[in-house]
């Protein structure tokens, strides 16, 4: 007949602790070892072999000699995720900042052992169809979903479903999702303001279709507010429409300069930035002598420039910080669902300078 185990008092408190630490009686940190052995009433030595203990088990750990031991998820709690990427077009062409986000987030999380995948198909690849990227989604199972620079509907989608989504940029006030990205506003309403107070009124901004459908962004319509506060009467000339295509958007430029050529824009993605200069090129129009131009996103290429490019900078390691510390809560069954924006700086440069009409 096998004998009855007899249970230590360390085992015994180390049971205790443990019961404690799975209902969530202590959040954080332990309570020291002079606190604890009060409450359990037993010896700090028992205290410091219950704690030795749970420190194996992966429950604790140790922060140093004298300091409290923070509490960990269980091993089982702590399994890798499955996180898919859905860009919204191809990265490297048409993205570089958003590529050198994403990169640096598929690096940090796949060092922390989980997996990434990137779709097959972007949203563009897929013509910005609901249902079809809804389809495409389903076809790639994930435990959460990191959306790039979704459409406020995509966005909505994501917001209704199970899995866990945060956007990666997009608009997505009011959804019940996580959000990454810059406050690009106030450098919007810096730049705008420059423009105006160098003399120009018509004054364009560019931006994709997700930023302008079904209804203008809060940072668009802050664009169009500063242009009628001077009383200058908005409408599509300054947040026009265009096919998102390199034909589509040279018939927008071609449409912009045939009647009422403006005299400053703001365009958004550092590619299109340089398909407006090679359009400008072509038909002798001097920056900034004829045309200000002003850059929504930082690119390297315009430290080669003399003077420096105008445009709106802001930092990729706060949004990498804040998109590996969502996953890691998810890791610890933590729903979080906040919206954390990091400072957007509007960098005037040599594209913008007096109006000269």
């Amino acid at each position: 007949m096998q004998q009855l185990r007899r249970v230590s008092l360390p085992e015994q408190t180390a049971a205790h602790l443990r019961e404690g630490l799975r209902r969530g009686h202590w959040r954080g940190t332990l309570p020291g070892l002079v606190r604890l052995a009060a409450e359990l009433d037993v010896s700090t030595k028992t205290i410091q072999a219950a704690l030795r203990q749970l420190e194996g088990e992966g429950l604790l750990g140790a922060r140093g000699q004298g300091c409290s031991r923070a509490i960990l998820q269980p091993r089982a709690a702590r399994q890798s995720l499955r996180v898919g990427i859905l860009p919204y077009e191809a990265l490297l062409e048409e993205q570089p900042k958003a590529s050198q986000v994403l990169f640096q987030i598929q690096h940090d999380l796949e060092a922390a052992g989980h997996e990434l995948f990137f779709t097959a198909k972007t949203q563009q690849d897929l013509q910005h169809d609901l249902r079809r990227i809804v389809r495409h989604v389903g076809e790639n199972p994930a435990d959460a979903w990191i959306v790039v620079s979704g459409s406020r509907a995509l966005l909505r989608w994501f917001g209704r479903q199970k899995t866990p989504c945060l956007a990666l940029f997009g608009r997505t006030d009011g959804l019940p999702l996580a959000r990454a990205g810059p406050d690009k506003m106030p450098a919007y309403i810096a730049a705008t303001r420059q423009l105006l107070a160098l003399g120009h009124r018509q004054i364009v901004l560019i931006v994709r279709g997700a930023r302008r459908k079904p209804v203008p962004g809060n940072v668009e319509l802050a664009f169009l507010a500063e242009l009628a506060a001077q009383g200058i009467k908005t409408g599509r000339y300054n947040l026009p429409e265009w096919e998102e295509t390199p034909k589509g958007f040279d018939a927008l430029l071609e449409s912009l300069f045939r009647l009422t050529p403006p005299t400053a824009l703001i365009v958004d993605e550092t590619p299109r930035i340089f398909a407006v200069m090679q359009f400008l090129a072509r038909r002798g129009i001097k920056v900034p002598g004829q045309v200000s131009l002003v850059a929504t996103d930082y690119d390297a290429l315009f430290a080669w420039g003399h003077p420096p490019f105008a445009h709106i900078r802001w930092e990729s390691a706060p949004i990498v910080r804040r998109v590996v510390r969502w996953v890691t809560a998810l890791r610890r069954g933590r729903a979080d669902h906040k919206h954390i924006n990091f400072p957007a700086q509007f960098i005037p440069g040599g594209s913008i300078g007096p109006c000269r009409q």
